[in-house]
């Protein structure tokens, strides 16, 4: 009977991080002209792409725009469970982690050189149409940010 209910335990837990790793994921698209970026500048535009790859982690491809019109691509694959996994691509974080908080809400921690530049809480609408992320911490030139971005699934 114990065996019966560890097992039914894991079960709930993985469906549980399946449940908010699949409302995550997909194309979204930043709608520049309703987000606020403090200090700024925004970005002409942002796309990110998520992933389900085979080992159950998510693989995120982003590619930005950046507010003088280079161009920012990175990529990064994480398991929900809060360790630190390399991003490839972007200049401001070389880590992050994720981690689940609940079926519509995620924390992304992104680190530089070991050192935390900022925490970003996304929070997924019930529709599963758009996703507010607000992030708070340094930028890559050492600024404190508080960003409040909106994102629109496509």
């Amino acid at each position: 009977m114990k065996k019966l209910s560890l097992a039914l335990c894991e079960i709930l837990l993985v469906t549980a991080a399946a449940q908010a790793a699949d409302n995550f994921l997909g194309t979204w698209t930043l709608n520049v002209a309703k987000s606020k970026y403090d200090p700024g500048p925004a970005p002409k535009s942002q796309t990110t792409i998520l992933e389900t790859i085979a080992d159950g982690s998510t693989k995120e491809r982003g590619d930005r725009v950046n507010a003088d019109g280079s161009r920012t691509q990175w990529e990064w694959t994480a398991k929900f469970d809060g360790k630190d996994y390399p991003v490839k691509g972007d200049p401001s974080r070389d880590s992050g982690s994720i981690r689940k908080i609940d079926d519509y809400t995620v924390e992304i921690t992104n680190k530089k050189a070991g050192k935390v530049m900022n925490v970003a809480h996304i929070t997924i609408a019930r529709d599963g149409k758009s996703r507010d992320s607000n992030v708070t911490g340094m930028d890559g030139q050492g600024r404190p940010v508080h960003n409040t971005l909106l994102w629109e699934r496509q």
